[in-house]
């Protein structure tokens, strides 16, 4: 839970307006895809008000060792291809379930019973979502 508190303590850049077709958001799920993630989805948030987020990508890992090398490969894909840091990330030590916030999109790497757990898509219903390939 302490990955969602997280996304509370931080303000939404809206000088930047992302798209299902935005550089990050498919370089993102590129990065998933190649190191074997699951049930890739993106939620876009951006109709919601309350919304911590334009989007949300989510998937799943089948073990720690391959959060971890999902969860990196992502990070180290958006600094090559788009320049861009984590604003913050989290997870890295538990390995259940690894967020990395770019402000306006948020990656989600979880292990698949904390994937049901938490059931991130049914907390946000009302978005739009896209499945993505694994």
């Amino acid at each position: 839970m302490e990955q969602l508190a997280v996304l509370t303590n931080r303000r939404k850049k809206s000088a930047v307006r992302l798209t299902r077709s935005s550089k990050i958001i498919k370089t993102i799920i590129a990065a998933i895809q190649e190191k074997k993630g699951r049930q890739i989805i993106s939620l876009d948030l951006r109709k919601i008000n309350e919304a911590v987020a334009d989007f949300f990508i989510i998937c799943e890992a089948g073990s720690q060792p391959q959060i971890r090398a999902i969860a990196e490969n992502v990070e180290d894909k958006v600094k090559e291809r788009c320049g861009e840091n984590p604003y913050h990330h989290e997870g890295y030590q538990n390995l259940q379930w690894v967020l990395i916030d770019y402000v306006n999109v948020v990656v989600h790497v979880m292990l698949p019973e904390n994937r049901k757990f938490y059931k991130l898509e049914e907390m946000w219903s009302d978005a739009a979502t896209e499945v993505h390939k694994d």
